[in-house]
């Protein structure tokens, strides 16, 4: 494992862990970008453990310090491993695209369709669990359900995508910097 790759995304989930769309004093939470940047960059599930167990320690010191709502956490709340998991996993997946390989290192239509399969999948782990299993929701329907996740879904999703595609320009840029550097003083 690379602790140049390591540290921002640990850092990047505790930056924004404390606000799922955010607000006027802080970003939206990187927690599901974070998830599929890991798959992608390590395969190693320890790494994954300690991203669950980051996550975790973040929302219990948040909650009783901080002053942060617990409103989120129900039963419900465990359903949040699998949602993690389908990141990973879609990450883990991406990897081993070709556009993945060597130097191309692309945003390629296959890695795009893996990151929107793995942001749906883990919407309906979370948002689902927690619609029927929280207790929010005593007389919920389907109905009612699928109204409150057409409205969720965008931000939920639009905020992944957005981390993940600054998470590929950051490395592509890290990428590029030998070059320019080497480039600069010939």
């Amino acid at each position: 494992m690379n602790i140049k790759t390591i540290f921002p995304l640990v850092a990047l989930m505790g930056a924004t862990r404390m606000h799922h769309f955010g607000d006027a004093f802080s970003l939206p939470d990187a927690s599901l970008a974070v998830f599929f940047l890991a798959g992608l960059f390590f395969s190693s599930r320890a790494f994954f453990g300690a991203l669950l167990l980051e996550a975790s320690l973040l929302d219990y010191v948040e909650i009783s310090h901080l002053g942060v709502s617990d409103f989120c956490v129900s039963p419900a709340y465990i359903f949040l491993i699998p949602a993690y998991f389908a990141m990973w996993f879609g990450g883990r997946l991406s990897a081993n695209f070709k556009s993945m390989q060597g130097t191309e290192f692309k945003l390629s239509i296959p890695v795009i369709a893996t990151l929107a399969t793995s942001i749906t999948i883990a919407f309906l782990f979370s948002n689902g669990s927690f619609y029927w299993l929280s207790g929010r929701h005593p007389n919920g329907n389907i109905a009612e359900y699928v109204e409150r996740a057409l409205h969720y879904y965008p931000m939920y999703a639009g905020y992944a995508l957005m981390y993940v595609v600054a998470g590929f320009a950051a490395v592509k840029v890290v990428k590029m910097l030998p070059n320019l550097l080497a480039h600069k003083t010939a």
